[in-house]
């Protein structure tokens, strides 16, 4: 395995922040489960508190541990037409087993399979779902390129591994925690509902 790639999952293993490259824009990520790490990333972001943020996983099996369930009707049509991908998924959460600031003090949780053989790898050896913010400050531009990280937050994180976003463009983001399900961010995943 890449000697970044062991680096990046060792921080990550031991609570701390990562930039890397995934299949829509460059992330900023740390584990689900680590409060204090996740206070550290939304504070580094300088994101709102109330704004949720999504969560990366490796598969399915891993999501199921977070999720209230998964409607059979949302795996046949989304998730299994579109991951791995560039659709991110709101879904009922178990709230206690989640960061009130992952969810933005609701009680749903956005989940994405990424498309990108190095976060995988990553998520697979933290073995915890990983936030998957943009690696920007809130409300700055989304680096789709490693050239356009910002320098400032590069300084604030423990690691970035390079690599390349092969869409560069962010996610669609579908709210199926209603119905009808609704479109929250038209991104690559172009979808009719």
């Amino acid at each position: 395995m890449d000697e970044n790639i062991s680096k990046a999952i060792d921080i990550l293993k031991q609570g701390g922040i990562v930039i890397f490259p995934t299949d829509t824009a460059f992330g900023i990520g740390c584990r689900m489960d680590n409060k204090d790490s996740v206070e550290r990333l939304f504070s580094i972001r300088k994101r709102p508190q109330s704004q949720a943020t999504p969560v990366l996983f490796n598969n399915i099996e891993v999501m199921k541990d977070y999720l209230l369930d998964i409607p059979k009707e949302v795996k046949e049509k989304l998730m299994d037409k579109y991951w791995p991908g560039a659709l991110t998924i709101v879904l009922p959460c178990k709230t206690e087993k989640i960061s009130r600031l992952v969810r933005g003090n609701s009680n749903n949780l956005g989940v994405r399979i990424p498309d990108n053989d190095i976060t995988l790898s990553i998520i697979k050896k933290v073995g915890v779902g990983v936030l998957g913010p943009s690696a920007n400050f809130h409300g700055a531009k989304t680096p789709y390129n490693f050239e356009d990280l910002d320098p400032e937050l590069v300084s604030l994180v423990d690691f970035v591994v390079n690599g390349e976003c092969k869409l560069k463009q962010a996610s669609t983001v579908v709210d199926c925690s209603v119905k009808p399900w609704q479109i929250i961010r038209e991104g690559a995943v172009k979808l009719s509902l």
